[in-house]
């Protein structure tokens, strides 16, 4: 089977979330599992780009409503990835640093999905099954199967994921003259609200729908920004699937970001030894429990909380643990933060911004993650920090309902909240600091967590019975 991924994400190429490392992923286990996997992106100017090798595989031009442009396909030559990587080059639009946040995005990833469906026209085989990714690609099982220029191709099938389902790539009337040409009767598809909704259109028009949790998948059906009833009506052909991780990239035991390596056999001593570098490096007491975030600064990651829990529980839980920041996003949330600094009294330190090796460094070397999100959709932080010995704390919500059972239960092996609010986080912190001092119960949980299988091989398997399905 041949499965033709596009997605405005793929780590490394580029990443501003989960959706970047899923499809940096999900490809390559479908190739090692005897597919034929490729990935389809915009040519953002990443350090990516520049430094490897690249072959011209098409040349081609097209319209985006009145506006005539060209565009080039380009292929990394030495199959790094472990899958078939293209890049989708348009002037003027895709030649950007960021992923996203630009005014003119509608433009952009429209553009990009019109080239991605000339270039498959131009193939002399067609991929099986075209997968896409959030509302970035999602108006391609419309325009594949309504669009006149497409008809050639439109027994393709399709599957569309949804990452986060807050975010629809709202479009004006205005803007629909960006759409190809397109079978007039088939305006509703396009409509949700009395505007025009690629997400909505994509659960309308794909074969298959999938999210990227099964708890996410039952959460949409009463709050999904406006899509509830459209979830409830297009149930019939979704599925919730959890995201895995590449545990090749993270395992503590090879992992190149860590200066101290560890695994099982030297569990204790490779966390402390991380621990002690965080330590040094932010100012921290190595003797306390050490709580950190990693993540977007933003209200749905339950961020904007954060510099009230950390001072009530400073205030009133006591200095009895430390606090490590990673993170950017809301300005105000930043401030906030970066304004706790200087109470510190060798507990509390933030990192304004992004950094890869820091993150897979916090990983090993934090006691507790602090996850209190208000939307996760399948979250992948809980699982590396698993991964790594890291006990997560999160709340009840999407994925981290699926992957994270409290330690006060059977089995468990987290701190498990019901509520985004300061009260319930600062519960769990003090949680975490009457837990941290039970050395013997630490000790247990973090080899249970670090042998959980959180890995693509079954979920590789589902997303191949949803393909399958689709076919048939």
């Amino acid at each position: 089977m041949e499965i033709l991924h596009v997605s405005a994400e793929c780590y490394p190429v580029a990443k501003a979330g989960g959706l970047g490392d899923v499809v940096g992923a999900l490809p390559k286990y479908l190739n090692e599992a005897g597919h034929i996997a490729k990935v389809v992106m915009p040519m953002y100017r990443t350090k990516f780009l520049y430094q490897n090798d690249w072959d011209v595989v098409h040349k081609g031009n097209t319209n985006l409503g009145n506006w005539w442009f060209d565009f080039t396909i380009i292929k990394e030559r030495h199959n790094k990835l472990g899958f078939d990587l293209y890049l989708v080059d348009i002037n003027g639009l895709l030649d950007r640093e960021k992923v996203y946040g630009y005014d003119d995005d509608t433009e952009r990833f429209t553009a990009f999905q019109i080239a991605v469906l000339d270039w498959v026209s131009a193939w002399q085989h067609h991929p099986d099954v075209i997968h896409v990714h959030d509302h970035h690609t999602a108006l391609i099982p419309f325009m594949l199967k309504n669009s006149i220029k497409y008809r050639p191709i439109a027994g393709i099938r399709t599957v569309l994921t949804i990452h986060n389902a807050q975010y629809q790539g709202w479009m004006s009337w205005a803007q629909g003259i960006f759409i190809p040409t397109y079978d007039m009767w088939q305006w509703g598809l396009l409509e949700w609200d009395k505007t025009i909704n690629p997400l909505a259109c994509g659960i309308k028009c794909a074969d298959k729908v999938t999210t990227v949790s099964p708890s996410y998948l039952e959460e949409l059906k009463y709050v999904s920004n406006g899509l509830e009833a459209l979830f409830e009506y297009e149930k019939g052909k979704c599925y919730g699937i959890l995201n895995g991780i590449d545990v090749k990239v993270w395992d503590p035991h090879s992992d190149e970001y860590l200066t101290h390596r560890y695994g099982l056999e030297d569990l204790e001593a490779g966390k402390a030894k991380n621990k002690m570098q965080l330590c040094d490096q932010f100012s921290l007491d190595f003797d306390k429990p050490l709580i950190g975030f990693i993540g977007r600064l933003v209200g749905e990651k339950g961020a904007d909380l954060l510099p009230q829990a950390i001072r009530d529980s400073l205030m009133h839980i006591g200095r009895r643990m430390n606090f490590l920041i990673l993170g950017s996003g809301f300005p105000e949330v930043e401030a906030a933060l970066s304004a706790l600094k200087p109470l510190s009294q060798y507990d509390y330190n933030v990192f304004i911004g992004y950094n890869e090796g820091l993150s897979h460094t916090m990983y090993a070397g934090m006691d507790f993650l602090l996850m209190p999100s208000r939307v996760e959709p399948c979250g992948l932080n809980q699982m590396y920090s698993m991964r790594y010995g890291t006990v997560p704390m999160v709340r009840r919500t999407g994925g981290l309902k699926d992957t994270v059972i409290d330690y006060g239960d059977p089995g468990g092996y987290g701190i498990c909240y019901n509520n985004t609010s300061v009260g319930d986080i600062t519960h769990a912190i003090w949680r975490a600091t009457e837990l941290y001092h039970q050395k013997d119960t630490v000790k247990r949980i973090r080899r249970q967590m670090m042998q959980l299988d959180f890995s693509w091989e079954s979920s590789v398997q589902q997303y191949v019975d949803v393909y399958q399905a689709a076919l048939v």
